[in-house]
């Protein structure tokens, strides 16, 4: 996150900046490479700004609304990416364990452990965190598990035994992020890595082989570093993906196959790059002397409209609904919230925003907003003005706000919410989790289970599954009645390791990793 990971890249001067940032796309010249894995194929060009409001297309669009807290489509069935769908609104199928206990662990032997540096900083790093949800699919007659960890690898397990199904593909850094599994029955990974590179990954063969990469480093001013947190998403034939470079990317695949049956990429590009910050928020944080503006959210797209936040708490809708036309995004919705927002948006079934963000700067405007958000996209342009964080303002996109502003610095939120049926879910660094009303935001209830919740909460089957890290527990809340206060259903404990990554859940399994070094599989 930018708050921990400070490895950053010289900034470009304001006058430079206002030059092009302004725009919210800058065109870049194509490039002349030998390297079809990550060069720019094609000039990108700039949109249209401010043109217009978010709104639910007729017919839903890319995403319609009826898909939230649905599974991603219907082709390949399991938990393909970080929180499950493009809205980040499905959590898995169960059955949930009703008496669970560890099924298994990988590796069996050692762990999953490496060295990485930032700045002049090395340290070694084990396990997996955040956000490190595992995907579990079905395909070829198994339930496999797929996931990046801390040892620099991307691993295929079986979920029934823990067992490899492939080799381990290595990367050169660690990996923080979620993997994407395509959502359309193509055998390819999409996994994001320290070492510079967002990855499209075939495992059809073994060892899994390397189709093509973005770089972190191919636009034209990253303006943090050069690691990739979020999941991507796979919508038609294009990536859509934000990185640690403050950019929110958009590839051209080309997916298919050869004439052995192998998957494979066709000209493979960027197409569209649009910087996650523009010429009012890099004066602002200029003047705060504050430098963060990387993506480490995954986007979530709802109707035609992809939403992300960065560092800096500006929070952005673009409209992708023409790219698979060659049309430029459209930046239709721009919100100011004041802090770093690593915690992925979420979007409910009306279109409705609700954001967490840290509590880190001290600064006015974050102090106004608050730390949890409903946000109504409808009530702000892609302008570039900043609008009110008062609910009673009727220009103002804020439905409601919630304030966690204890003595202590920092505060707010990591981990994603969840939303289930009229309650939204929210984890805080300083330990409670809270069950708020999601039309009021008043506060339903509050469990107290330790400091830094990052893990994001999970609800399957009316069971609420939390991951702590001071205790290194999964613990069980039964939420059938979201009125009152859940009672537990069982807790159980790994291996001590604090439980950044967020569980994934499918076919009786619950699988997770730690920061102790590896990945359990928790079941009846």
């Amino acid at each position: 996150m930018a708050g921990t990971l400070r490895t950053i890249f010289p900034f470009a001067s304001l006058a430079v900046l206002t030059s092009w940032a302004s725009s919210g796309l800058v065109a870049c010249a194509a490039e002349a490479d030998e390297d079809a894995e990550g060069s720019l194929q094609e000039a990108l060009r700039e949109p249209a700004i401010g043109a217009g409001r978010f709104e639910l297309p007729p017919g839903g669009g890319l995403v319609p609304p009826e898909t939230v807290g649905k599974p991603y489509g219907t082709t390949v069935k399991g938990l393909l990416t970080f929180r499950g769908n493009p809205t980040r609104s499905y959590y898995g199928a169960g059955p949930i364990p009703t008496r669970p206990k560890k099924l298994w662990a990988f590796p069996r032997e050692g762990s999953l452990c490496a060295p990485s540096t930032v700045g002049n900083e090395t340290k070694t790093w084990c396990g997996s965190g955040w956000t490190g949800q595992p995907s579990i699919f079905e395909r070829d007659g198994k339930t496999w598990v797929a996931f990046g960890a801390y040892d620099k690898n991307i691993h295929f397990l079986d979920a029934s035994t823990g067992e490899r199904l492939r080799d381990d593909f290595p990367t050169g850094d660690i990996i923080k992020g979620s993997v994407t599994i395509d959502p359309d029955g193509f055998p390819i990974l999409y996994s994001g890595s320290r070492d510079n590179r967002y990855r499209a990954v075939a495992f059809d063969v073994n060892p899994p082989r390397e189709l093509f990469a973005l770089r972190a480093n191919q636009v034209p001013e990253p303006m943090w570093n050069d690691d990739w947190d979020g999941a991507g998403l796979v919508l038609g034939d294009h990536l859509f993906v934000g990185g640690e470079n403050s950019w929110f990317h958009v590839a051209r695949l080309g997916r298919g196959y050869d004439a052995a049956g192998k998957v494979k990429l066709d000209a493979p590009r960027l197409a569209f790059a649009v910087p996650g910050y523009d010429r009012r928020i890099v004066e602002t944080e200029l003047r705060s002397r504050q430098r963060e503006m990387s993506i480490e959210n995954s986007v979530a797209v709802i109707g035609n409209t992809a939403f992300f936040s960065n560092s800096g708490g500006l929070v952005q809708g673009f409209d992708v609904g023409g790219v698979a036309a060659g049309r430029a995004p459209t930046r239709v919705f721009r919100f100011w919230t004041g802090d770093d927002t690593d915690a992925t948006l979420v979007a409910d079934e009306e279109g409705m925003l609700y954001v967490a963000q840290e509590f880190e700067r001290d600064n006015p405007r974050s102090r106004e907003c608050g730390q949890i958000l409903k946000l109504d996209p409808r009530k702000a342009s892609g302008r570039a003005e900043d609008v009110s964080c008062d609910p009673a303002d009727p220009s103002s996109p804020v439905v409601w706000r919630y304030h966690d502003l204890p003595h202590a610095n920092p505060s707010g939120a990591w981990g994603t919410p969840a939303i289930y049926k009229d309650l939204l879910v929210v984890p805080t660094h300083r330990g409670d989790l809270l069950g708020l009303d999601r039309a009021t935001g008043q506060v339903r209830w509050k469990k107290r289970l330790g400091m830094n919740l990052w893990s994001s909460p999970v609800v399957v089957d009316d069971t609420l599954v939390q991951g702590t890290c001071t205790t290194g527990e999964l613990v069980a809340y039964d939420v059938a009645d979201t009125r009152r206060d859940p009672p537990e259903k069982w807790r159980i404990k790994l291996d001590g390791g604090c439980i950044e990554s967020t569980p994934a859940v499918y076919g009786g399994k619950i699988i997770v990793g730690t920061r102790g070094g590896k990945i359990y599989a928790v079941g009846d």
